[in-house]
């Protein structure tokens, strides 16, 4: 899938925002991509896992035990990446705070895990989760996401692979140019 075709994919599910939104690290930015408005056509979220699992290197697909996803935003293209994969797909979920493994999920000692997320910004969810999975006994073996908004300096010790890499300015609290601060705040991410 071509970049332009993954952009008409979010375009056509209304899932590429314009407005001022409060992004989940903190941030601001003009523009917003709803992944679960991308998402929520069955077909559509099968064709863009299909089109992720493509772009990873074949060694990395056929290394992965488990696909693991951060709840909510990653539970959807985690479970797709896991059926395109062929493997089962978990998820982490935050009751108290900190990603931990809930419902009965669990991982062997030395599962290859594969982390899935929508999308990726600062890195901290994706940096929480790999924890998550290593202290119950996982090793992460890669990290993917539907989309790349990383800044700059946002790196990890685990290969990384993304269906869109797609940069927006975004703003410190007190750096919201006086165009966007006139404009009301939305916070649309999962965390409040």
């Amino acid at each position: 899938m071509t970049e332009d075709e993954v952009l008409h994919e979010f375009r056509t599910s209304d899932a590429l925002l314009e407005g001022h939104f409060k992004l989940s690290s903190g941030r601001h930015s003009a523009f917003y991509l709803q992944c679960a408005r991308v998402l929520m056509e069955p077909m559509r979220a099968s064709r863009l896992a299909a089109a992720l699992a493509a772009k990873m290197p074949r060694e990395l697909r056929a290394s992965v035990d488990k696909v693991v996803s951060p709840a909510m935003g990653g539970i959807i293209i985690g479970h797709e990446m896991g059926r395109a994969l062929g493997k089962e797909a978990i998820f982490l979920e935050r009751p108290e705070g900190t990603f931990e493994f809930r419902r009965g999920f669990d991982l062997k000692q030395g599962d290859k895990v594969l982390v899935v997320e929508d999308v990726v910004t600062t890195g901290l969810s994706s940096k929480e989760a790999m924890k998550a999975v290593e202290a119950a006994g996982g090793e992460v073996v890669g990290l993917v996401s539907l989309v790349d908004r990383r800044g700059e300096g946002v790196t990890f010790d685990v290969p990384y692979h993304a269906l869109l890499d797609i940069t927006f300015p975004t703003y410190a609290e007190d750096e919201v140019p006086a165009e966007l601060a006139a404009v009301p705040v939305t916070k649309p991410g999962s965390r409040k």
